[in-house]
């Protein structure tokens, strides 16, 4: 048997990361699926909720952009999804109209609070041992 070279090793380790981001999204839309989001909905709600702990608080969508794993389009059309669905509001920045504002509304926020240990819950499962 061929003995492993560091670089193999680096690469099988990668494969791993990839293999277990890869379950664990498709187990995250999985389980948010019959609530109507996906896992990168979620992302953007559950960042929200970080960023804007309180009804009315709201966040520069610039502030999202690398933060969520969506190119700047694709987290727009996802934002302007959730806004059709009344999930968050947008709104443009009065001091700098190039920017713009989004905030979670009180429905949004209670999905989220709803969603969010099912979410945890997939994260415990797949992520555990991971240490």
């Amino acid at each position: 048997m061929a003995v492993k070279t560091a670089d193999a090793r680096l690469e099988e380790r990668w494969r791993g990361i990839l293999a277990i981001h890869a379950r664990t999204l498709c187990e995250i839309d999985r389980v948010l699926h019959p609530h109507g989001l996906g896992a990168s909905d979620f992302e953007v709600l559950d960042i929200l909720a970080a960023e804007s702990p309180t009804e009315g608080d709201q966040c520069r969508v610039q502030n999202l952009v690398g933060r969520v794993h969506l190119s700047q389009s694709a987290l727009s059309r996802l934002i302007g999804r959730l806004e059709k669905e009344g999930l968050v509001k947008r709104s443009v920045c009065a001091e700098d109209r190039r920017g713009v504002w989004v905030a979670l509304t009180r429905k949004g926020r209670d999905l989220y609070a709803e969603v969010r240990p099912l979410q945890r819950a997939v994260l415990e499962k797949m992520l555990a041992g991971e240490d």
